[in-house]
């Protein structure tokens, strides 16, 4: 890939020449793509291009391919990863804040220009949110729903969640989130795998307890998720309304259905299972059991969901154990491997992405629209392993990974 550009150019501006682009919903060959004042400015085919487009820096991306920015929805900025999910949670908020920083540049490096966090600690990840909007810290565009709210010894008690309870304490608990800077919500609703002691199908907030998140978060005009793997606990969150099923292992045929007629997404975190139980030399024995006693029927239970037609979106719960930031590309192959085809799964990580967290400037390569985009120097919907190569990548227009 190279620039081509000179004296005149208009500044500011780059134009993508020549190239296949997925525009988050299907695919164009031989497509121009304009960027100005960090908007894209025009899309159409390449031998139709505008004049405004001479004065403009050409990104030179002949067979190449142009996506929107990849969006996780599922993140834990405040963990790096390590085996012991547990035993990170140990560190200072202000310490916290400093690795928040540093997998916010991860994510950005890897083509991942937006992300949502699942809890973190304190208002550390809302203030950071802040100061990458703030330009004071380079970063992906950062959805922060403040510390996840689990029922007293509920999951992530111990690491990422407030304990809170009673349909009246989560009203509050939701309210204090969204002062604290939160734009998304989260609830944990069933138990999980890296809390020790909590079952993975434990149902946790009560029918009305959920009812009052739910009520609560979207009286706010913001999106709320639900960790929920339990059978039970997923269906009082979908009849609540919710808006996305986090990780969904005992998503039965008759909630795959009524997820499809509401609506409701499923973030299916694959890669979060895969780096438990791939590791069971260092991840804490009761995470692993608890990973392997559930992987099948997440996969049975996905594969369920996209015969029933439930939206996916993509997360990679990135932070839990040999799960590292700016694996989006990985949960992306992870979802392929699945059974979702490629144009789907990248689909989930653009478009549908975007329509979950409630952000229809980002997403799909639209006029008008913010200029996240990516450039990747073979097809991912030929080759899925392509989008670990990203061979630019623009935020606002501004490119965060340097071409060449």
């Amino acid at each position: 890939m190279r620039e081509v550009g000179g004296v005149g150019r208009t500044p500011g501006a780059a134009y993508f020449a020549d190239v296949t682009l997925f525009d988050g919903r299907s695919v164009k060959q031989h497509a121009g793509v304009l960027v100005a004042e960090g908007r894209i400015a025009w899309v159409g085919a390449h031998r139709r291009v505008p004049r405004e487009a001479a004065g403009a820096r050409e990104m030179d991306g002949r067979g190449g391919t142009v996506t929107p920015g990849l969006i996780d929805c599922h993140v834990h900025l405040c963990f790096d990863g390590e085996a012991s999910f547990v035993a990170e949670a140990s560190v200072t908020e202000p310490y916290a804040a400093v690795k928040c920083v540093a997998n916010a540049r991860r994510q950005l490096a890897a083509g991942v220009t937006t992300v949502r966090d699942l809890g973190g600690f304190g208002a550390v990840v809302p203030e950071v949110g802040r100061a990458i909007d703030d330009g004071r810290v380079l970063g992906p565009r950062l959805i922060a729903s403040g510390q996840a709210l689990t029922i007293s010894g509920g999951h992530g008690w111990n690491s990422f969640a407030r304990q809170v309870d009673g349909a009246d304490g989560v009203r509050q608990a939701v309210r204090e989130q969204l002062r604290a800077g939160a734009r998304s919500i989260k609830i944990v609703a069933t138990g999980g795998v890296l809390t020790p002691g909590v079952s993975v199908d434990f149902t946790a907030f009560t029918p009305e307890e959920v009812e009052a998140a739910v009520d609560e978060a979207h009286k706010w005009g913001v999106p709320i998720a639900a960790h929920a793997i339990g059978r039970t606990g997923i269906a009082n969150c979908v009849r609540a309304g919710i808006d996305s099923i986090e990780h969904g292992a005992q998503i039965t045929a008759e909630i795959a259905r009524e997820m499809k007629e509401r609506g409701t997404f499923q973030v299916p975190t694959i890669s979060a299972l895969r780096g438990i139980v791939d590791h069971p030399e260092d991840v804490p024995p009761y995470a692993v059991e608890k990973g392997l006693q559930i992987i099948e029927m997440a996969q049975v239970a996905f594969r369920r969901g996209i015969r029933a037609g439930i939206r996916h979106a993509c997360g990679t719960d990135a932070g839990t154990p040999h799960n590292p930031h700016g694996s989006a590309p990985r949960e992306v192959a992870q979802m392929v491997a699945w059974g979702l085809t490629p144009l789907k799964a990248l689909a989930a990580a653009t478009s549908n992405a975007a329509d979950l967290l409630r952000i229809p400037e980002i997403g799909s390569v639209e006029e008008g629209k913010a200029a996240d985009l990516v450039l990747w120097d073979q097809n991912p919907l030929d080759d899925v392993s392509a989008l670990l190569r990203p061979a630019a990548v623009l935020r606002a227009g501004e490119v965060v990974r340097p071409t060449g």
